[in-house]
């Protein structure tokens, strides 16, 4: 089968790798319909985080199951599913917590040894603890593929940055990025009641996507501009909730300056610049309350996947450029430069 795998800095390829098997009962092998780029993907084709050359990369996607190893009692041949980025048990005290990506047994798609997401097919470990049923009519809607991918990362991360930030039901929000886990954290503080929503972002072409997910007011200043523009927005106090969606010290300082005294910021950027944006002492004096990290989709899709198949949401918007496999180190490219938001793969 072909898949992508990485070499190096800028230099993703598309080559023939082994065909998945099932390796132990509890697994099962996944024909792949739809994956994507991830804006965390970059930081290793940027050659910020490390890969060995020739690992298998990606790590949304959805698919068909081809087949199922003797302990799969949850699914079988012909099933379409959706994975979240990480693959848990399903039984462990973490992931009856609703935390799967502490799950001891788990990981994350394309780490050494393990298959990637951007290829034609993939062993999928712990099947009934990671996997999550979708219609099979859905397979075939061209115009719901894209919202039920995003579930499988990016709308999920959002939802926690949006949970962890304690959204309510008239709550003023900021949301610190304009990638696609920030608009989806747009899209997920109006699901979940949000008066106010100001979009923090510099490009028009994303922060008219915030507009439809549900912004209602859109900053492009950033740093001490962007602080100040947020407070003269709110009155001088600052949102309730604060959504931090780029990972960066300039990202994180922005957010928890702009909280308003006893809120709360959610982060789910990947870090990849320190911890120095975190003031502890401007926190402690604030009464600012700071959660976040690894969302935990596989507890969150069961809930937002209703919304994406009544079409009352739809974060399949982020997609803005659809390539086949031979078009994803093309994809990669146009993710870096910026020329496009988020790339959807179709096999």
């Amino acid at each position: 089968m072909r898949a992508t795998v990485i070499h190096g800095p800028n230099d993703i390829r598309i080559e023939e790798v082994p065909d998945p098997q099932i390796q132990r009962p509890t697994d099962a092998v996944v024909r792949v319909v739809n994956a994507c780029i991830c804006g965390s993907d970059l930081w290793a084709y940027r050659g910020v985080a490390a890969r060995v050359a020739g690992q298998r990369i990606g790590h949304e996607f959805l698919g068909i199951v081809e087949e199922v190893g003797s302990e799969v009692s949850g699914f079988k041949p012909g099933d379409f599913v959706v994975a979240p980025f990480v693959w848990s048990d399903g039984v462990c005290e973490f992931c009856r917590e609703g935390l799967q990506t502490s799950c001891p047994h788990g990981g994350f798609w394309g780490e050494v040894g393990s298959d990637g997401g951007q290829g034609e097919a993939v062993r999928v470990p712990y099947a009934d603890g990671t996997l999550v049923q979708l219609p099979k009519e859905a397979a075939g809607d061209e115009k719901l593929l894209p919202g039920l991918l995003a579930l499988s990362d990016v709308m999920s991360t959002g939802h926690h940055a949006a949970v962890s930030a304690g959204v309510r039901p008239g709550a003023t929000v900021a949301v610190v990025g304009d990638g696609a886990v920030g608009l989806c954290g747009v899209l997920a503080a109006h699901r979940l009641g949000a008066a106010r929503i100001i979009a923090l972002g510099r490009h028009q072409v994303r922060t008219d996507i915030a507009r439809k997910f549900g912004a209602t007011d859109v900053v492009a200043e950033r740093g001490e501009a962007a602080i100040e523009a947020v407070k003269e927005l709110t009155g001088g106090q600052g949102a309730h909730a604060v959504l931090e969606a780029v990972g960066t010290e300039e990202s994180m300082r922005t957010a928890i300056s702009i909280a308003r005294d006893g809120g709360a910021v959610g982060y789910v950027g990947v870090p990849h610049g320190g911890s120095a944006g975190v003031d502890i002492a401007q926190m402690f004096g604030r009464n600012l309350t700071l959660g976040g990290g690894v969302a935990p989709a596989r507890a969150y899709i069961p809930e937002l996947l209703p919304d994406v198949l009544a079409g009352r949401i739809d974060p399949g918007l982020v997609f803005d450029r659809t390539v086949n496999l031979d078009g994803v180190p093309d994809g990669y490219r146009a993710m870096d430069d910026r020329s496009a938001l988020k790339v959807r793969i179709t096999f």
